[in-house]
């Protein structure tokens, strides 16, 4: 790599953890902010971030789970930990959650932090902050990450609507991003964590074998017969493929132009770029002349940010679990 293009990658990570520092979101009369615990417990970050790294080692599916995760925590009850409870009807139980993976290493990070700092670190930070380190150890950019949320107690597997699904049309993606504070940029953006990880069949099969509707249509021609061999009409519904196609294991922004060509496997994905409110967006992180470009790592950090200050809990009405799958 240039000695320029070094600079220029440094000079956004300054810029990342200056637009961090910057953006914290009041919730609940609580506010999140940097170096929480740094008096209360100073090896925290580096106890998740070992932890993470770990696991990763030994399975690298672990990033985009854990990226997924924080995802699925924030949209439902706000980032506060409850798509971790255990229990019958919790979050964890409902279809959109059944495919989550990386407990184990929440697990971990939370049997560690509990030996060094008994009773300080919640368990919504530590899925706020190994969601940053998956991000890391998949070659993206690092951010700051404000801590300080408190775990909360109610987990509900009829609130995961508030998901957003692999059908939605744009219009109901936004709403759903809307209603937690998250811009059409934010949509676009974070929709882009899909540039690690993969989908099972079950999740676009339907798409493959029709010719209505949002089925086969010019949005998968490019590639249709490759995926109909992996995802045959009456095979394994639990077969995955990877979402960013040539690119799966790096988080870039490979994903739009996956995008651009017709390649997004999920169809709430590929309208990205058939809306005209979103692709403008998509265009911008692939630097189409004409348009201020926009850089999809710096971007994603602010946006994370954003997410994971959604309805920050206090002590009032939120607490710290010594075990993240059971409530005090």
């Amino acid at each position: 790599m240039s000695s320029s293009r070094m600079l220029l990658m440094y000079f956004l990570q300054i810029l990342v953890g200056l637009a961090t520092t910057l953006v914290m979101v009041q919730g609940q009369g609580q506010l999140a902010r940097l170096g929480f615990y740094s008096r209360t417990c100073p090896a925290a970050e580096s106890i998740v971030k070992q932890t993470v790294q770990t696991h990763f080692n030994s399975n690298p599916s672990v990033a985009p789970g854990l990226l997924r995760m924080h995802f699925h925590d924030c949209f439902v009850q706000d980032c506060d930990a409850s798509v971790l409870l255990d229990g019958p009807n919790t979050e964890k139980t409902a279809g959109p959650n059944l495919g989550l993976r990386g407990w184990e290493v929440i697990d971990d990070a939370k049997t560690k932090l509990e030996a060094a700092c008994p009773g300080v670190v919640s368990c919504a930070d530590i899925l706020a902050l190994a969601a940053r380190d998956s991000v890391v150890l998949t070659k993206g950019f690092t951010w700051n990450v404000p801590t300080g949320r408190k775990d909360g107690r109610v987990s509900l597997a009829t609130e995961t609507s508030n998901l957003p699904g692999f059908r939605d049309s744009i219009d109901v993606q936004k709403r759903k991003f809307q209603d937690l504070g998250l811009n059409t940029q934010d949509l676009v953006t974070l929709v882009g964590a899909h540039t690690i990880g993969t989908s099972a069949c079950l999740f676009f099969r339907y798409r493959l074998f029709t010719t209505t509707g949002n089925g086969a249509d010019e949005t998968t021609n490019l590639f249709l017969a490759q995926l109909r061999s992996i995802c045959p009409e009456n095979g394994d519904t639990a077969r995955r493929v990877d979402l960013d196609t040539g690119s799966a294991s790096r988080f870039d922004a490979n994903f739009f132009t996956n995008l651009k060509n017709g390649r997004g496997i999920l169809e709430s994905d590929q309208k990205l770029w058939t809306d005209a409110t979103t692709k403008s967006f998509v265009q911008r992180f692939l630097g189409v002349r004409g348009l201020q470009a926009l850089n999809f790592n710096v971007e994603f950090g602010k946006s994370m940010v954003k997410m994971s200050n959604i309805g920050v809990k206090s002590a009032t009405n939120g607490e710290i679990r010594p075990i993240c799958s059971a409530v005090n």
